[in-house]
């Protein structure tokens, strides 16, 4: 049997160690009564989560899954999302949990390129699975996750079914630090997504080095995440970290809507809040966010983009709780360049957490000058291993111990990372780059702006010029007037040469699921309209 882990400095390639069985069996000795899980449908204790993960990978190994293959889990946010993932590693078994507002084509392509042997599905998104599987040629075995506990087509077995006649399993995969441990697939933000491999030992390093070392997470703590667990940020926050150190999940299947949201944080009563730069705006215009006092907050987390200064401060003035930013990566798992609880620098994203060191790079990959805008390279113990099925995707994006971002980046006097934009969304208007997220940062300090994004256009000169998308707080309407004004606004804020020579007032912005907005969709829109009026 494989026991809690000895420290990782101890491990070596040759030693046996399962992420499964080390986050569960932590808990089980003094803390196995206690809540572990709060999803839609009730409370788990440790204790019982943890059966339930071994009846769990007892179901899989029944099904004829051998260890290594691969487990698609399109999976909402309740308690089968930590059945299935945890009790297929437990297994030996690889999970890859995939994005569940995906179109079928989006689908059908991870199945054709993991080519896993099965998936867990809820029943709300089986149909687009279903279709999925078909456009893929794909024939591998379906399980269902419904609240009701059945399957609701008679041709695919019901997890609950599974796991209720399930031989739980007793002892942990024989697995090893550096065994392949479950894939996420990267959000596709500049075109398809990437399947990133991630080993056994990456899950907890997160925990350690960020949530315990950073955070100084506590099993008192009471841990909603807004960002779902399909994706890297989620994962830790709603996952790993409470597991790790003892503390409470709060998990919800439907979309995290400002009014949903507002209803968890006065219901549920988390006292650590993870979240994005979008949503913390909307909630802080939103009619349902709950007063100071009915909130029980301590510390709010964010990822995703840059948190605009001006967000994180009317969050703080209105609800006395930090909002701590950072950046991470699918490659990297989680946050990797943080601020500090009680110590937090609005406008910057803070400096490298123990354990990583990051460096700035020139377009040759040279070490750019203190000050000057460059990308930024990390190197830590959760790196990827690689890109599956992506050679030369991997060999540009891991080169040795260091990892490509594809972030921009430059440090202020005090040593803090100013986050200036990805690498291929940084503008150079008159020779000078340009980063889309300051003037972003600028237009949503504006009083009526909720959210911007902004984009290089060519001018009649054909000259790149900023051209900014904004979307108004509730209540207030458009003119050309208010566009006139916020160009004003921004030239008083930063360079001249920097403010959006043209502004479009709409309704939403594209963004992939972690929050980030999809640029590249609008420089394509934008191209496609410059097209036609040519």
């Amino acid at each position: 049997m494989i026991a809690s882990a000895p420290p990782f400095a101890a491990l070596d390639g040759t030693a046996l160690y399962n992420c499964a069985a080390d986050l569960l069996d932590r808990n089980l000795a003094e803390r196995g009564g206690r809540v572990a899980i709060v999803d839609d449908g009730g409370t788990w204790t440790f204790a019982a989560l943890a059966r339930r993960v071994d009846a769990c990978a007892g179901a899989l190994l029944g099904l004829g899954l051998e260890a290594e293959q691969r487990v698609v889990l399109c999976l909402l946010d309740t308690i089968d999302f930590p059945t299935a993932f945890l009790g297929a590693i437990k297994a030996g078994i690889v999970p890859i949990p995939v994005n569940t507002l995906f179109p079928a084509a989006d689908y059908a392509y991870i199945l054709a390129d993991s080519r896993a042997k099965a998936a867990i599905v809820s029943s709300e998104l089986l149909a687009t699975f279903l279709d999925a599987a078909r456009q893929a040629g794909w024939a591998g075995t379906i399980v269902v996750s419904d609240p009701r506990g059945t399957a609701p087509d008679p041709r695919f077995a019901a997890l609950d079914a599974l796991v209720a006649a399930a031989t739980p399993l007793q002892n942990a995969a024989p697995t090893r630090p550096d065994d392949a441990c479950f894939w996420l697939y990267s959000s596709g933000s500049t075109g398809k997504p990437k399947g990133t491999v991630h080993v056994q030992t990456s899950l907890v390093r997160t925990a350690e080095l960020f949530a315990q070392g950073v955070l100084g997470l506590r099993e008192d703590d009471v841990v909603y995440s807004a960002a779902k667990l399909f994706f890297a940020y989620g994962l830790g926050n709603a996952l790993t970290f409470p597991l790790a150190a003892g503390a409470t999940a709060v998990l919800h299947a439907g979309r995290a809507t400002p009014y949903a949201v507002s209803r968890i944080l006065r219901d549920a009563k988390p006292t650590v809040f993870c979240g994005v730069p979008t949503l913390f705006a909307s909630l802080l215009v939103h009619p349902e966010f709950p007063p100071r006092e009915r909130l029980a907050l301590r510390l709010c987390t964010s990822a995703g983009e840059a948190l605009p200064e001006e967000i994180g401060r009317a969050w703080t003035a209105r609800t006395g709780v930090e909002i701590v930013d950072g950046i991470g990566s699918t490659e990297m798992l989680h946050i990797f360049v943080s601020n500090r609880p009680g110590a937090v620098r609005y406008g910057t994203t803070g400096t490298p957490v123990p354990g990583y060191a990051v460096r700035l790079v020139d377009e040759t990959g040279a070490i750019a000058a203190f000050g000057e805008i460059g990308e930024l390279e990390v190197n830590g113990p959760t790196s990827a291993a690689y890109y599956w099925n992506a050679r030369e995707k991997s060999r540009r994006t891991f080169l040795g111990e260091w990892t490509r971002t594809g972030d921009k980046f430059r440090q202020d006097q005090d040593g803090n990372f100013i986050h200036c934009g990805r690498a291929d969304d940084m503008l150079k208007v008159g020779g000078i780059w340009v980063s889309p997220g300051e003037v972003e940062s600028a237009l949503v300090a504006h009083e009526h702006v909720l959210e911007a994004a902004v984009i290089g256009v060519c001018d009649e000169q054909d000259l790149v010029k900023p051209k900014a998308f904004v979307i108004l707080k509730p209540g207030v309407v458009p003119s050309d007037e208010l566009a006139d004004a916020l160009k004003v606004h921004v030239k008083a804020r930063l360079a001249p040469y920097k403010y959006p020579r043209w502004i479009a007032f709409v309704d939403e912005l594209p963004k992939t699921a972690t929050g980030k907005i999809r640029r590249h969709v609008l420089r394509a829109q934008e191209d496609a309209q410059r097209g036609g009026a040519h």
